[in-house]
């Protein structure tokens, strides 16, 4: 398990840290069809900032509920208000990561600490 400090840093650089831990490129037997045995424990996740001016009303996060009209969006605030800054985080790196059926089960070798 590796231990990445959110406190202090974008939430960029520390979804690309994640997701770069999670796919294995940091090893040298990196293999993109292989998931890797390390997982990732993020700290501090609520002293991650935006950067930007303004970023966080801009920001805009959308979910489809997959009925005729459910496109819902809401703001960086609005999801953090709702669901934390863990949320925020776990959608940035899953956005990071390659779109196969690896993606679910690197995504579960991401975890939080308080």
């Amino acid at each position: 398990m590796i231990t990445i400090d959110a406190e202090n840093k974008a939430l960029g650089r520390v979804a690309a840290a994640a997701a770069k831990i999670l796919m294995g490129k940091h090893k040298v037997t990196f293999a993109k069809n292989i998931v890797d045995q390390d997982g990732v424990k993020i700290i501090n996740a609520s002293k991650v900032w935006l950067s930007g001016n303004n970023k966080s009303k801009q920001k805009t996060y959308l979910r489809y509920s997959g009925y005729a009209g459910g496109l819902k969006d809401e703001t960086y605030d609005m999801l953090v208000a709702r669901k934390g800054h863990e949320e925020v985080i776990r959608q940035a790196v899953k956005g990071m990561l390659p779109k196969n059926k690896l993606q679910a089960v690197r995504m579960k070798k991401l975890s939080f600490e308080k």
